[in-house]
């Protein structure tokens, strides 16, 4: 008698209804759920599209009057900001940045090309940047010496005879220190060298 119930009037068994709605049903939704995967893994960069990088700007930023110095070490007692080896100075008028001036301990000797005569300097830079250009020319300073005693010892002595001599071999040490600074640090950041005790012999 059951048998009965599962077949139409000519004898065939009976479809179920239903069947390929719930097939049709289960595909669009996997569809749906794979293809929401595959969507997130592009957004994410992980599939795929292009990638975009945001390269930070690391270089030693430009420090204004006032403003404060997020490198500078703390200052110790009887001290401005910037108490380890560097000076800082606010000038009233011209730039609208701070200057940092450094002074190297030690004097520079070197004999000059072509000549018998020496020269003995005492040497100071100074930047607009924050502290880590300080720091930088503290950490490399054995390397900075000796690049400025190259500079020196290729300098002829009419350079030193006379201001504009003078000041194309403040020019040029400017770039040979600027030039460690980039090779080790990947920025430079001094904006002059000042003599301050300049000696020919």
């Amino acid at each position: 008698m059951s048998e009965k119930k599962d077949k139409d009037k000519d004898g065939a068994p009976k479809k179920k209804k239903g069947g390929p709605v719930v097939l049709i049903g289960v595909a669009v939704g996997t569809l749906a759920i794979g293809g929401g995967a595959v969507y997130g893994l592009f957004a994410a960069g992980i599939l795929g599209g292009p990638q975009v990088v945001i390269h930070e700007d690391n270089k030693p930023k430009l420090i204004r009057k006032g403003e404060e110095d997020p490198y500078a070490p703390p200052a110790k007692e009887g001290e401005g900001e910037g108490g380890g080896g560097g000076k800082e100075v606010d000038g009233e008028g011209g730039s609208e940045y701070r200057t940092v001036y450094y002074s190297f301990a030690e004097d520079f000797t070197s004999n000059l090309r072509d000549s018998d005569r020496l020269v003995q300097m005492s040497v100071a830079v100074s930047t607009r940047r924050d502290y880590r250009v300080i720091l930088w020319i503290q950490k490399h300073e054995l390397a900075i010496r000796s690049a400025m005693l190259a500079v020196l010892a290729d300098t002829p002595d009419t350079d030193v005879e006379t201001i504009q001599g003078k000041q194309r071999l403040q020019q040029r040490l400017t770039a040979a220190i600027n030039k460690v600074l980039t090779d080790t640090e990947g920025f430079g950041g001094v904006d002059a060298v000042y003599f301050k005790q300049f000696i020919v012999q």
